[in-house]
């Protein structure tokens, strides 16, 4: 990683039905803030993606958001932030965002969460990066996701490899701690085949 890291977190435009969701998205920020990690994340100013900016902002954090146009537009872009990039759109979204990131952060969110979570894992899997992807796992959120994966992998469907970079915690001081010290296996990036995709 470099000497200013940054790592990015994937989560909701909603808040879930758990004041826990909420907490511990603010203790994400607030960890990184004061461990002199910058955030990049959506760029949102609703649910868990407002509440994870504004505590980082607030302990005088780094916050780089990334957010497509059509969004922007939309009035749910954070106007605080120490960076706010409009793009095109969302897969233009996702690259910058993996582009500006030494690692990755998932917290509980809905279907955009788990597509950017799935891609960045995938992308790991085929070689695309070498970087830690952690999931923050509160309340059991991602215990059917983690079960999907095993059982996708049992069934010879999901490679072991696509699960090396992963990383999962209840408690995020922990999880950033990990992710920092998150050393990549040894291998080298796979070459891609049609049994990859």
């Amino acid at each position: 990683m470099s000497e200013r890291p940054r790592i990015c977190v994937f989560c909701g435009s909603s808040f879930g039905n758990s004041p826990a969701f909420r907490e511990q998205a603010a203790r994400v920020g607030a960890t990184l803030a004061r461990r002199k990690i910058g955030l990049v994340y959506g760029g949102g100013r609703v649910g868990l993606m407002g509440v994870v900016a504004d505590a980082a902002l607030a302990a005088g954090g780094e916050v780089v958001g990334v957010i497509p146009e059509v969004l922007s537009t939309a009035e749910v872009a954070h106007s605080g932030l120490t960076e706010l990039h409009v793009v095109a759109d969302m897969h233009q979204r996702k690259a910058l965002m993996a582009e500006k990131s030494d690692a990755f952060l998932t917290l509980p969110g809905g279907i955009g969460t788990y597509e950017e979570f799935f891609e960045i894992l995938s992308w790991a899997g085929l070689g695309i990066h070498r970087k830690p992807i952690g999931l923050l796992n509160v309340e059991g959120y991602f215990d059917p996701l983690l079960a999907l994966l095993e059982f996708g992998a049992d069934a010879g469907f999901v490679r072991r490899r696509f699960l090396d970079p992963l990383v999962v915690s209840t408690d995020p001081e922990n999880l950033v701690g990990d992710l920092l010290g998150f050393s990549p296996p040894d291998a080298p990036p796979p070459t891609l085949s049609l049994d990859d995709a």
